[in-house]
This record gives C-alpha cells, sequence and structure tokens, in this order.
C-alpha cells in the first residue's frame, strides 16, 4: 500500500471566479463603500446621496447603486408621486457590511499618517537613487 499525496485546491484570489475576487469587486471600490456608509446612517434619495458624496458623478453614483440593489446589499424603493420619489436603503445583508467597513475606516484614520510619511520616505530614497524596496535573496 503507498502513501499518496493528498493536494487541496487553494482558491487563488486572481481567479475571476474566485468569490473573494468577486465581493471585493463590488464592496472594495471607493463609491460602493462610500454608499454603505451613507445608507449605514438612514435611507437617502438619489439627490441626498449625490450631495453627500464629494466628487462622484450622477451617473458613477446610478451605475453604483444598480450594482448594489442587484447583489442584494441595497434596496430600491419607488413611489408613484409627483415628482417621482425613490428611496435607496441598506437591505439586512447590506447591513452586515458596516462592522467590516468602519473597521477598516478606522484603520485608515489611526495609520494615515504613517502611511503619508512612509510614502514621502519612500518617494525622498527614489529620488536620492536608493531603492528602498530590497529584492528577494
Amino acid at each position: 500500500m503507498s502513501a499518496t499525496n493528498s493536494v487541496v485546491p487553494v482558491p487563488d484570489p486572481l481567479d475571476k471566479d474566485c468569490p473573494i475576487r468577486e465581493v471585493l469587486d463590488r464592496v472594495g471600490d471607493k463609491w460602493s463603500s462610500l454608499i454603505v456608509v451613507r445608507l449605514g446612517q438612514r435611507t437617502h434619495r438619489f439627490n441626498e446621496l449625490h450631495r453627500e458624496i464629494d466628487g462622484i458623478s450622477q451617473r458613477m453614483l446610478t451605475l453604483n447603486l444598480r450594482q448594489l440593489v442587484r447583489d442584494g446589499l441595497v434596496s430600491r424603493t419607488a413611489y408613484a408621486t409627483v415628482p417621482p420619489r425613490v428611496d435607496y436603503e441598506l437591505t439586512e445583508l447590506g447591513r452586515t457590511l458596516l462592522a467590516p467597513i468602519t473597521a477598516l475606516h478606522e484603520w485608515a484614520v489611526a495609520h494615515r499618517d504613517d502611511i503619508r510619511q512612509a510614502r514621502v520616505d519612500h518617494d525622498g530614497a527614489m529620488a536620492a537613487g536608493v531603492d528602498s524596496v530590497a529584492a528577494p535573496a
């Protein structure tokens, strides 16, 4: 009887079908996370979101909201009024994103100055002709 090596496949995050990549493609982009944070505060109308999220175009907001609705993270409720009214709010699934996004926000605030200083140090070293990234041995 011979021993066999069993190989357990590990998902490659660079693989297009990897679930991690699929989720991060949606919630890891700048606009989606900002939309989720805003909707985590309360229900918003489209124009409220547009005013509150600095730098987002109407087109980009529309595209991101459509994807977040499609992914089940945001609900869209249209009212038959004049003028038409549409409200957006997080679903229960969308609310589960608030904790990780808030943790990432807190980490970014806590380490923003460290990252800025690392960039200054790196750029200064590169300008001086010193490669600050050592090649693997």
